[in-house]
């Protein structure tokens, strides 16, 4: 059952050079989660919708700017405990600039006080 939202999050992944592990322990799950994320077969609640966003860096409405808040620290501390990749392969070869990026959008965000 694989869906568009789904596709989007495994090119996204794949762009980033991030792998399934890597994206599950930002969202403090397991693998196995982000594989059903990205076959279709589980649709996210609503913290990993705002984790995903922001893993992504994709636009979350302002809406839940409150919320978004909230995830990018918790994000911003979970990046900081990511281990290293114990054989990287040519698909993480983007791996340390994503999470490098990724690490000033939080500190950035988080420093204007937006989303």
């Amino acid at each position: 059952m694989s869906t568009q939202f789904a596709l989007d999050l495994r090119l996204a992944r794949r762009k980033a050079g991030y792998t399934q592990g890597d994206v599950a322990h930002l969202l403090s799950g397991h693998q196995s989660l982000v594989s059903d994320l990205e076959q279709g077969r589980r649709r996210p609640n609503l913290e990993q919708i705002i984790e995903l966003s922001l893993i992504y860096g994709r636009s979350f409405e302002s809406f839940f700017a409150e919320l978004l808040t909230e995830r990018q620290t918790t994000l911003q501390v979970r990046l900081g405990r990511l281990p290293e990749i114990r054989k990287p392969t040519a698909h993480t070869f983007n791996r340390a600039n994503s999470l490098s990026r990724l690490k000033k959008r939080l500190a950035s965000q988080i420093e204007h006080g937006r989303a």
